[in-house]
């Protein structure tokens, strides 16, 4: 395996400094699902990586039927992320990539996994579906593309830069038209062309017709088009010196993502710890293979393309329904937090 450290979990998180799991009232038994995440979850670990756990913890009674309110806990001297069960299971529902690996984690490396957790890992086909699309493409591309404005941009022209931000918000648009198809809504385009604002040589235009579109929706899509934008207007020049690792490390996520999200749409299968073929690919990049003199080469943009081609044909060819299994959703969802309110857990 490489470079890959093994290690026991479930004798590394008896440590002092993970107490507050055992102590926490919120946390301790009503745990239903804690694993490795990050390096050690993907396999790219290597010596001096951190670990990192994420889980899911049961909503206490009072969130459910009092006054409490409860999304997650978090510990950042240990990087531990712990969700609540009503919180995961709306990100879930999206395919979001930083939870739905929390179900695809292997076996050995749950450090504690009750009943309830294992009843979610033996529904957990009924997340899955075209959304992943959106969700996965849209974290891989839009961090793609900073990732080649923070190398890139003081060489890229100013037509060029227009280019990487209309690909950065494409996938917010395409979520964003397919909800207006499938509702007679209309549709909304973007493209580039002769720069109207002062200072710019070209920019980019909206043509768009809408009709009954609820405004939050409208909202969220702007949003995610305006982050990408001030995120990008805000990169300056880099510590070549400091910056290069942690891009490297940045690629390799990337790339990682559109593994992932291949897998979710062509096999329906949540696979967080790659295998060893895509292992020696992901942990080349991570050494620096294809950084030379503070630049991601072509070679790896190459690949990048590949992964993104099979990635959208994935995304074309895929089996899975366009949306979620939301009644078996919401039953599961029902029944669990019945027995929490009857304290059944207890």
């Amino acid at each position: 395996m490489g470079d890959e450290i093994k290690m026991n979990f479930k004798e590394y998180i008896k440590r002092n400094e993970y107490d507050f799991i055992r102590d926490n009232s919120r946390l301790g038994n009503h745990i239903i699902l804690l694993g490795v995440s990050g390096s050690y979850g993907y396999g790219t670990n290597r010596e001096g990586s951190d670990v990192d756990f994420r889980g899911i913890t049961l909503n206490l009674p009072s969130d459910l039927i009092g006054f409490t309110e409860f999304e997650q806990f978090e510990d950042r001297k240990t990087d531990t992320v712990i969700y609540s069960f009503n919180k995961i299971i709306k990100l879930l529902i999206n395919c979001n990539p930083n939870t739905i690996e929390i179900l695809g984690i292997d076996e050995d490396e749950y450090v504690i996994k009750s009943e309830t957790g294992m009843e979610l890992l033996d529904n957990k086909d009924m997340f899955l579906s075209k959304r992943a699309a959106t969700s996965f493409g849209h974290y891989a591309d839009a961090q793609l593309r900073r990732l080649q404005n923070a190398i890139a941009r003081d060489s890229m022209t100013q037509p060029e830069q227009e280019e990487h931000i209309i690909r950065s918000v494409q996938y917010a648009l395409d979520d964003y038209n397919r909800r207006q198809t499938l509702s007679g809504q209309g549709e909304t385009n973007l493209y580039i062309d002769d720069a109207v604002t002062e200072g710019l040589d070209k920019e980019i235009f909206v043509d768009g017709v809408m009709k009954h579109f609820p405004l939050r929706a409208y909202n969220d899509m702007m949003n995610t088009m305006n982050t990408v934008i001030r995120e990008y207007d805000k990169i300056g020049k880099r510590n070549k010196k400091k910056d290069d690792n942690h891009l490297n490390k940045h690629a390799m996520h990337l790339v990682r993502l559109f593994m992932m999200g291949t897998d979710i749409l062509e096999n329906g299968l949540i696979r967080t710890r790659r295998p060893d073929d895509e292992l020696k690919l992901l942990r080349s990049i991570r050494d620096g293979k294809y950084m030379v003199d503070g630049r991601l080469n072509d070679e790896f943009y190459n690949i990048v393309a590949e992964f993104e081609e099979k990635y959208r044909k994935a995304e074309l060819r895929s089996k899975l329904p366009d949306n979620p299994d939301m009644a078996r959703i919401e039953a599961f969802v029902e029944k669990i937090n019945r027995r929490v309110v009857l304290g059944e857990f207890l």
